[in-house]
């Protein structure tokens, strides 16, 4: 494990693999670090097939520096790009999870000549607004804008703490209500027993998206973690099909 430091002053934790070709970059979700499943699978196999790979943590996730609570959506896509430009050379395969799908749509606005595609899996954009804040009733409302910080229930251990500066930093960060053009391949993977992210929230951003090479695909019986083999190698399968590669290439 390396450790990049941001012009911000944030150390981000990282691992990085060189191979040839564009390369791929793992996006993590909410409150997750690159020790998962996923980001470990798309390592290994990324390094047998000679590609380039890189995954890291947001500030206040993992192993990087600062508290969860002190970050928002506007820091960590910071922490992606920086990661991004500085350690990585020519354009990117981006697959995102989850939060990560948010921060990956974000990246191709910004760093377009960056992007060779993106793969996102079970994209959460815009969850701050329409999946945190719109599910909060007054009484949490109220004590969110009074005390600057709640904890809501999570199915993953223990409660997530929302903050203030969380939800309204997600607001200048929107990607649905403005036309979302991306002139590059794109994948979007979704389990259908996804209890966190809806697949009409998927369908609603694939019909959002304007662009020539975009394709939604169901996975019967896959959930939030997408982490199953089969899920797997669906993902590993987008992402040389983006790349224009067959499954033996560089094997």
């Amino acid at each position: 494990m390396n450790f990049l430091k941001t012009e911000s002053g944030r150390l981000i934790a990282y691992s990085l693999s060189e191979g040839k070709g564009p390369g791929v970059v793992f996006l993590g979700g909410f409150m997750s670090d690159m020790t998962g499943t996923k980001a470990h699978s798309l390592q290994a196999w990324c390094e047998e097939k000679k590609m380039p790979f890189l995954k890291f943590d947001y500030s206040g996730h993992g192993s990087s520096s600062g508290s969860f609570t002190d970050g928002c959506i506007g820091d960590w896509a910071d922490d992606a790009l920086a990661t991004i430009v500085k350690l990585t050379k020519g354009p990117q395969v981006l697959v995102g999870s989850s939060m990560g799908g948010w921060i990956a749509l974000l990246l191709a606005q910004r760093i377009p000549d960056r992007i060779f595609g993106l793969v996102t899996v079970a994209a959460a954009p815009d969850f701050t607004e329409d999946g945190i804040w719109a599910n909060f009733d007054n009484q949490t409302r109220k004590c969110l804008l009074e005390e600057g910080i709640v904890s809501v229930p999570s199915d993953y251990g223990s409660p997530y703490p929302i903050t203030k500066r969380l939800i309204e930093d997600g607001r200048t960060h929107l990607v649905l209500r403005k036309p979302l053009r991306l002139p590059f391949p794109v994948r979007l993977l979704q389990g259908d027993q996804d209890k966190d992210v809806s697949v009409e929230l998927a369908n609603q951003l694939f019909q959002h998206i304007e662009g020539s090479d975009v394709y939604l695909t169901l996975l019967k019986g896959a959930d939030h973690s997408f982490s199953r083999p089969n899920a797997i190698a669906l993902l590993k399968t987008s992402i040389l099909d983006i790349m224009g590669l067959s499954e033996n290439a560089g094997s």
